[in-house]
């Protein structure tokens, strides 16, 4: 019997993972599909004055989820190229102007554009903006990302703000202010912590450069004298 529990276990374990990455990847293209539904919609009243059988086939329940699909990642892929243009900065210059004349959406566009453009890029200068902090406590550390930089004055060091992902989800998480001479700053990239956050630890490095102080680095062993009493607790006297 505990062997067929065992087993259950080590197959519900295999399968968990593989079940949240279809989730994951079926949110997203739903959510694409959803986007690009009413383009699709758009089409084939466009095309059916002329050609009835494929503004039909345009609304076929598999044909209308692929083509909204390839049609939303067109959009995007042209987006990002017109974007990343000098024409595309501009117009997206005019949109910040736009959005920060609103108050409340003001606050919500710059705070998470703000987010989003710290936490994306990789390669070395994005990788360095990882770091270890003393979280919750002084014996312990947690990942975080560097998304802003304080300099020092004469009444602070220099500081820093780091995001600290929440594991599985790093969406959520704590932001905390801390002097940057008591970070740990790591050769990872975006992609690496992502990794280990995500997965709760088990993808990471062997080793991590953190200098312990000398009463953590040392094991304690417990003696005979305390070890028996671990073991054997005196029993407690009644008042």
């Amino acid at each position: 019997m505990q062997s067929i529990t065992r087993h259950i276990i080590t197959g519900v374990l295999t399968v968990i993972p593989l079940f949240v990455t279809v989730w994951i990847v079926w949110f997203v293209v739903d959510m694409l599909i959803w986007t690009g539904r009413p383009a699709t919609l758009a089409l084939s009243g466009m095309v059916r004055p002329t050609s009835p059988e494929v503004a039909d086939l345009i609304l076929a329940g598999w044909f209308q989820s692929g083509l909204a699909l390839l049609l939303v990642l067109i959009f995007l892929y042209v987006l990002g190229r017109v974007a990343n243009a000098v024409v595309g900065r501009r117009f997206l210059g005019m949109v910040d102007r736009l959005v920060d004349a609103v108050p409340l959406a003001r606050t919500i566009y710059g705070a998470t554009r703000t987010l989003i453009r710290s936490m994306g890029g990789d390669g070395v200068a994005a990788g360095q903006r990882v770091v270890l902090i003393e979280f919750p406590s002084r014996d312990m550390r947690v990942v975080g990302i560097v998304t802003r930089i304080f300099p020092a004055t004469e009444d602070q060091p220099e500081l820093a703000t780091v995001y600290v992902p929440t594991t599985p989800n790093p969406t959520s998480g704590f932001v905390e202010i801390v002097p940057t001479s008591r970070l740990t700053w790591l050769d990872w990239s975006k992609n690496d912590a992502m990794a280990f956050i995500v997965s709760g630890g088990s993808m990471s490095p062997d080793t991590f450069p953190i200098n312990w102080p000398e009463d953590i680095r040392r094991p304690i062993i417990p003696s005979d004298a305390q070890a028996g009493s671990a073991r054997n607790p005196e029993p407690q006297t009644g008042q």
